[in-house]
């Protein structure tokens, strides 16, 4: 059927793309643990990665409000209060084409999400320029957006481009609502981007946010975890930039891309006609 060619499983660990997988799936994991260990007047992270399961039609309301906006901005390109609500229309949008397992808890993305969150972190890019003062509440909707794009990067290095935006995002968060949730998110993002010395400062500003030994204990073990896996990733991206520069130097090479991201690349195509 073709429901079943326009979906494909975020974390399929088939072949090549289980490294990368292991990878991501790793932010997720030590987040999610994070959102369990420190949930302490913040955010639930779990409600924004969490698509409602629904596809389709569920999205066509924000599709229009998407379209009704652009015809605005047409007139009105640099208005930060347009692209505000054209960069939450999209990533609605995109939410609502992705689907849950209600058995696994296993999300799928859609072609059509998929350009929803690229859509979105186009506008947020404008949106930022726009501004001096950018949104708390749309940078904690674009953080964990953006981290979902570097999900299904068709490399690594997209893969890090997309994972620091989410950094940059989830750092107007820490500032402007300090906590220990937006700290530690904060720092878990910043430490897979390779600014160590971001992600200490930060994890040093969360610790003094918790009040009891066991809730510092706690992020200092789920922290050291992340720190761990980003080095992993880092020195994978490094051996795929040096890879990619050889083929480059070489004329290139009829095998795969060096650098991959095996989590596929779903932009690009490969989920069915």
């Amino acid at each position: 059927m073709a429901q079943k060619n326009e979906h494909r499983m975020v974390f399929d660990v088939r072949g090549r793309r289980k490294n990368v997988v292991r990878v991501v799936y790793a932010i997720l994991a030590v987040l999610m643990g994070l959102s369990l260990f420190l949930v302490i007047g913040g955010f639930n992270l779990a409600e924004l990665f969490n698509g409602n399961g629904s596809t389709g039609n569920a999205a066509k309301p924000y599709e229009e409000q998407a379209e009704r906006i652009e015809v605005k901005l047409k007139k009105e390109p640099e208005d930060p209060n347009l692209l505000l609500a054209l960069t939450r229309a999209h990533v609605n949008a995109g939410n609502a084409q992705v689907s849950v397992d209600p058995t696994t808890g296993q999300q799928s993305y859609t072609t059509e999400a998929v350009q929803e969150f690229q859509e979105a972190d186009q506008s947020w890019s404008e949106y930022l320029e726009a501004t001096d003062e950018p949104s708390v509440g749309l940078a904690l909707v674009m953080s964990p957006t953006l981290l979902r794009l570097a999900e299904v990067s068709s490399t690594l290095q997209q893969a890090a481009i997309t994972i620091k935006s989410a950094s940059e995002a989830q750092k107007i968060v820490a500032e402007q609502r300090p906590s220990i949730n937006s700290l530690t998110t904060y720092a878990l993002y910043t430490y897979f981007t390779g600014d160590f010395k971001a992600a200490n400062k930060a994890r040093a500003e969360a610790k003094k946010e918790a009040g009891e030994k066991g809730e510092r204990e706690a992020i200092d073990k789920q922290l050291d975890e992340a720190e761990k896996r980003a080095k992993g990733f880092l020195k994978e991206l490094k051996k795929a930039e040096k890879e990619a520069k050889a083929a480059s130097k070489g004329g290139g090479s009829s095998g795969a891309v060096p650098g991959e991201n095996p989590l596929g690349g779903l932009s690009g195509g490969g989920l069915g006609e």
